[in-house]
């Protein structure tokens, strides 16, 4: 029979027997806490073996009484140190405050992030200005080659992402438009309809969003890697504007 977890008082020594795991610790803790002479020494000798909880009730013991551990090997003291680093205080929620407290609150969040936003926004086009004015007194800082791949990524590898996108959906457009003609016997203005969409408002649209979105995405890729790589630093260090580099020809 595997014997249950127990210890023995003797003098001023609580000495530990039978196995401190989970599954035979039993009521052993409340007989501890129950215990009126508290222990200078603790053996851990007679235990034959001892898991996390028994580690745990043994670490309480100590910190309760102060006494001090023998007769341990290195797997015990190894885990008694472990339970020990992870004693930590449990952090108490703070207390919940009214809907409306809580409400201003995010308000006030908002609009001060809104204003730190616009604070940014200010010095970005503040910088800008600032190198445009620079490069109209001196043209040649203007870096030509960089704004000709960007017309080449942007414009003439979009196309065929555009392309695909805008025969889909004018095929959709053709489809409900003549569905919605044929009532009136209208069906050979699909195409007239097609054309005006497309050609004036619709086409010019979409092209402008998944531009934005494809190019928009590229570049914050770009911009964030050399970021994080310090690149954009090591332009300022070398005297070389950022903003003439790599956004005037991005704009």
């Amino acid at each position: 029979m595997i014997p249950m977890a127990d210890y023995i008082m003797e003098d001023d020594t609580l000495r530990f027997t039978g196995r401190l795991t989970l599954a035979r610790i039993g009521d052993l803790p409340q007989r501890l806490r129950e215990q009126m002479v508290a222990p200078r020494l603790i053996d851990l000798g007679q235990i034959e073996r001892m898991d996390s909880v028994g580690a745990w009730v043994v670490h309480r013991l100590v910190c309760d009484s102060g006494a001090e551990i023998i007769g341990s090997n290195t797997t015990y003291a190894h885990l008694l140190a472990q339970v020990s680093a992870h004693d930590r205080p449990v952090a108490e929620p703070p207390p919940r405050q009214p809907p409306l407290i809580n409400l201003l609150g995010q308000v006030g969040n908002g609009v001060i992030s809104a204003l730190q936003t616009l604070v940014g926004l200010t010095g970005f086009m503040g910088a800008i200005i600032l190198e445009i004015y620079a490069i109209i007194g001196s043209p040649t800082r203007f870096r030509w080659a960089a704004m000709i791949r960007q017309f080449e990524d942007v414009g003439v590898r979009a196309i065929s992402i555009i392309g695909l996108m805008s025969v889909l959906i004018g095929v959709v457009i053709a489809e409900q438009s003549a569905e919605q003609l044929a009532d009136y016997g209208g069906q050979a203005f699909t195409i007239n309809i097609i054309g005006s969409l497309t050609l004036r408002e619709l086409g010019v649209l979409m092209t402008a969003i998944m531009v934005a979105g494809r190019s928009g995405s590229a570049f914050a890729a770009q911009l964030g890697t050399m970021k994080l790589t310090e690149e954009i630093d090591a332009m300022r260090t070398i005297g070389i504007s950022p903003i003439g580099a790599l956004v005037l020809p991005r704009v």
